[in-house]
């Protein structure tokens, strides 16, 4: 794989900055060359941090504070910023709503009745008992290399009680080369004692609470509401700099992406004057596939194969279950791109990571 990997870099081109610039030819793989990443666990701090040369790209962070690990921040292979600041470490002009969204995450909004999407210390009491939390338990691996690092980690999905419902085994793969930074998330979920199920909802699977300038821009006030009927107001914000543009695998541009189904989407725009571009494959075996998108002006930019019923207005249903030690395994990668990324580029990629 990180021979295909490295030759499929070389074949795009992604060194170059400038989208009429023309492709070289596919090169060899030289790991000589490759930047080194490095993966590094700090039980003390509880965190794993991932770095390129040194240069920090994300953390593996499970704080007392968050309800759910996370991999915060998430930065381009210049360093730029792409996720969010606030709730952990705000910055100027951000919106302050949601405070369940926090770097890129995996969770669902309705595992037997547990809400593990909204969870945050912001719920107040009398809704605490319907939240689930995904507990850290290890890190069974944790291994750098030229061009690419891995981190294997066990977390449990528990009730208010601290009940497990799930068993969570999730394999990062950090991959970097000029001009990308790229994460794999290959997660395996396996039903404990008792059944679960995955009621249909529309929070979930895999997010990412983009910066200020990759939001779209917006100019009204907004409410978005969860899954219990919990309201968030979104002021109108001046929107300089704000650049962000989605388009899905099937050729839908802006707001219309929301709530349709794809192989891939895309969100480009400029963070910090450098032209960027996100894109989330979803991958053929997973449940649900191709996955809805639940990807929202504001800044949330998420996959989420679990949530048929909201999205076609109640008419299919999924709800997907799992026995008592049945397991269903989800893969996406995740790409932040140096660059004004075409879709054909993106459609490459999405070659490369279902073959």
């Amino acid at each position: 794989m990180r021979t295909s990997w490295l030759l499929l870099i070389g074949g795009l081109g992604l060194g170059a900055r400038d989208p009429e610039f023309p492709n070289p030819e596919p090169r060899a793989p030289n790991p000589s060359q490759a930047p080194r990443v490095e993966v590094l666990p700090n039980d003390a701090q509880r965190r794993v941090d991932v770095l390129v040369d040194g240069k920090p790209f994300t953390a593996y962070i499970y704080p007392t504070t968050l309800k759910k690990p996370t991999l915060y921040p998430v930065r381009s292979a210049s360093g730029v910023v792409v996720t969010r600041g606030w709730p952990l470490e705000p910055r100027p002009g951000e919106r302050v709503d949601h405070p369940h969204q926090v770097g890129l995450w995996f969770d669902h909004g309705d595992v037997n009745g547990l809400d593990f999407w909204n969870n945050s210390d912001a719920i107040p009491p009398a809704r605490a008992a319907r939240m689930g939390t995904i507990l850290h338990r290890a890190v069974r691996r944790a291994e750098g290399g030229p061009g690419e690092g891995v981190l294997e980690v066990t977390a449990e999905w528990v009730d208010y009680q601290a009940k497990p419902l799930l068993r969570e085994d999730t394999r990062f793969v950090f991959r970097a080369a000029d001009g990308l930074r790229a994460i794999d998330r290959i997660t395996t979920l396996t039903a404990l004692e008792q059944p679960v199920t995955f009621t249909d909802n529309k929070e979930g699977l895999i997010g990412i609470r983009v910066a200020r300038a990759l939001e779209q821009p917006s100019t009204t006030p907004e409410v978005f509401t969860d899954a219990t009927g919990h309201t968030t107001t979104v002021p109108r914000l001046d929107n300089d700099g704000v650049t962000g543009r989605y388009r899905s695998s099937e050729g839908l541009v802006g707001d219309s992406v929301w709530g349709t189904r794809g192989r891939w989407t895309m969100l480009s725009g400029t963070v910090a004057g450098e032209p960027m571009t996100l894109a989330i494959l979803d991958h053929p075996k997973n449940v649900g596939f191709p996955t809805y998108w639940h990807a929202r002006g504001y800044g949330l930019f998420a996959a989420n194969p679990l949530g048929r019923k909201a999205f076609t207005n109640g008419k299919a249903e999924l709800n997907f279950r799992l026995g008592p030690r049945e397991a269903t395994t989800f893969r996406h990668r995740v790409l932040i791109l140096s660059g004004s990324a075409t879709p054909e580029q993106i459609e490459t990629y999405y070659r490369d990571f279902t073959r």
